[in-house]
């Protein structure tokens, strides 16, 4: 194999390589940033060529969190993740995380090793059927049977994954593919920039029904924005703030829409559905509802009971699919977030001036009605109690925390009062929740992943005991990868959603505890820096060392209420029973 450095060549002149050494080639051109994975036969000459070539390449010690890891860097880079699996186990070890990736519109390019094609379906060691488990968890499925293709095959895996709404793909290289040279045409190692970020190409909604919807907004005197994920993946976040700042229109979020206006802007009117500040009292007073980049599903409508039709509802959505799927849609905007919300100010260009003055008032409840809701909620904020309060926790993060930092916040309540109670200070990525599948994991890999990918900022993951439990073996990877993150275990000994929920429903408990644990000293064990917090007071100090400390990750085990009836942000409406004409809170 070659060692040569392919640059302009004539047009017909070859180089001799391997099929993963050519999958490498076509990275390095796509300026792959961080890859995980975890080895096996069939992708050593990949593994090789990346070791030749210097690229970023991170061991890990399961595949979902390498999964998990690639697509928080996705999030926080605005570029594919990448990660690789070998065969059988290690891909269907995947599937968890990359349904995620493919729910939340997260790109990722992951690389799979398959049987040698002579012998496939001959009792090969760890075959199975990974193909057909893995093709309903993503975008879709690439098999390269010739090893000739493997440039294209890449190439149009990038192409895919950051198209329409982005998701993830699986290249599958079987081991003769990987291990076999071929003489490739240098011509052949070239990839599409505009694919080696996302969104790769931006489509605009029907200029028709851009005028339609505009003059419904115009009309109104009460609109309210509705933001979920897609502002992120589009990064509209501009777009969104001028357009809402020139209009008069505040603005509500849903998990994965958090940061898509900083929470502490004028017009943010923070979290809707499932659990609320403001917002789902503003949404059932609007008279005209502008959905954008969110599919409406259960936690954003509160199981489908918060929009009853009493305002028209606008849409804005990049995969036409989703109009309609959960909540009736009287105007359907298809196409990129940013472009549509461009286009909308556009369209009401001549309008901004009289919606300000019409909407003053209504502009101004908004910090009035947030006020009087943090009075509210004093109790929780400012809790001294201890075991410690969740809600304080979460005040001391929006203490301590700088503008630039990022939360992650993984699967179940640390999602949900993370989503309710952190307060973001700048629009952008700042706070990343595993909302596609909401599995439980996702907070260490995540951070990460996330800390690779803005090396210099505060990384802060929130993870209960029984999600750090799940994943504590990346705490090794995380040493040896040098991300010097800062994870907070919310320690209350048991599966706190679950038990929470069987609290609410039952009064009684059935596999939901957990062995006490003292997580700061199991965090010293692997090399890593562990704090551990009994009493509130003790909390910002700890955020602060945490974050100082930029050689290792942290870990801060953060004892807190053992009380099922307080682990939740709220009541679930779940736990309800909903008869004709009831409404859940």
């Amino acid at each position: 194999m070659t060692e040569a450095k392919l640059t302009t060549a004539t047009s017909d002149a070859t180089i001799r390589l391997t099929g993963g050494e050519a999958i490498a080639e076509i990275l390095e051109r796509a300026d792959v940033g961080p890859m995980f994975g975890m080895g096996g036969f069939q992708l050593l000459p990949f593994y090789e060529a990346v070791r030749r070539k210097g690229l970023r390449h991170h061991l890990i010690n399961d595949e979902r969190c390498g999964a998990f890891a690639a697509d928080a860097w996705a999030r926080m880079s605005g570029r594919p993740g990448v990660c690789d699996a070998t065969l059988g186990p290690g891909a269907t070890n995947l599937v968890t995380a990359l349904v995620e990736s493919f729910n939340a519109g997260i790109p990722q390019v992951v690389f799979v090793g398959d049987t040698h094609r002579d012998h496939s379906w001959k009792n090969m060691t760890q075959e199975t059927r990974q193909l057909d488990i893995l093709r309903p968890a993503v975008k879709e499925v690439m098999r390269i049977e010739r090893p000739s293709r493997v440039p294209e095959a890449v190439r149009r895996a990038f192409a895919v994954a950051t198209s329409g709404r982005p998701g993830p793909v699986v290249v599958d290289v079987p081991e003769d593919v990987a291990h076999e040279v071929h003489d490739y045409s240098v011509a052949d190692f070239w990839i599409d920039p505009a694919t080696t970020r996302f969104p790769g190409y931006r489509s605009r909604p029907d200029a028709g029904d851009v005028e339609h919807a505009a003059a419904v907004i115009a009309a109104a005197r009460r609109p309210l924005l509705l933001v979920g994920g897609g502002v992120h993946i589009s990064q509209a976040y501009e777009a969104l703030r001028a357009f809402a700042e020139a209009h008069a229109i505040p603005v509500a979020h849903t998990l994965s829409g958090k940061g898509a206006i900083a929470c502490t802007h004028p017009l943010s009117a923070g979290l809707f559905g499932r659990y609320s500040r403001i917002a789902n009292e503003l949404i059932e007073a609007s008279d005209c509802l502008i959905v954008v980049g969110c599919k409406l599903g259960e936690i954003a409508t509160k199981r489908f009971q918060l929009f009853n039709g009493h305002a028209p509802v606008i849409h804005v959505e990049v995969l036409a699919e989703e109009i309609g799927r959960t909540t009736r849609t009287d105007h359907a905007l298809v196409g990129d977030a940013r472009l549509a919300l461009e286009d909308l100010s556009a369209a009401l260009y001549g309008e901004a001036v009289r919606a300000c003055a019409t909407r003053a008032d209504y502009a101004a409840e908004i910090p009035a009605r947030m006020r009087r809701w943090r009075d509210g909620a004093a109790d929780r904020l400012l809790s001294s109690e201890v075991p410690i309060n969740m809600g304080r926790m979460l005040h001391e993060l929006n203490e301590a925390m700088p503008a630039e930092s990022v939360l992650v916040a993984d699967g179940g309540f640390a999602a949900h009062w993370g989503g309710l109670l952190y307060d973001t200070k700048a629009a952008g990525r700042r706070f990343v929740a595993d909302r596609g599948f909401a599995s439980i994991g996702y907070g260490l890999p995540g951070a990460m992943g996330a800390q690779l990918a803005v090396p210099d900022q505060p990384v802060v993951a929130i993870t209960g005991d029984g999600g750090f439990n799940m994943t504590i073996g990346e705490l090794e990877t995380a040493r040896r990868a040098g991300t010097p993150f800062t994870l907070m275990i919310v320690n209350n000994a048991a599966s706190g959603y679950i038990k929470a929920l069987q609290h609410a429903m039952y009064g009684a408990y059935q596999s939901s505890d957990l062995v006490e644990m003292n997580y700061a000293r199991i965090a010293e064990d692997f090399g890593c820096q562990g704090i551990r917090v009994e009493r509130p007071e003790e909390l910002g100090p700890a955020i602060r060392a945490a974050n100082e400390e930029r050689r290792r990750p942290s870990v801060i085990d953060v004892v807190v209420t053992r009380d099922p009836a307080r682990m939740l942000p709220g009541v679930d409406n779940r736990t309800l029973k909903v008869t004709k004409g009831d409404r859940p809170v």
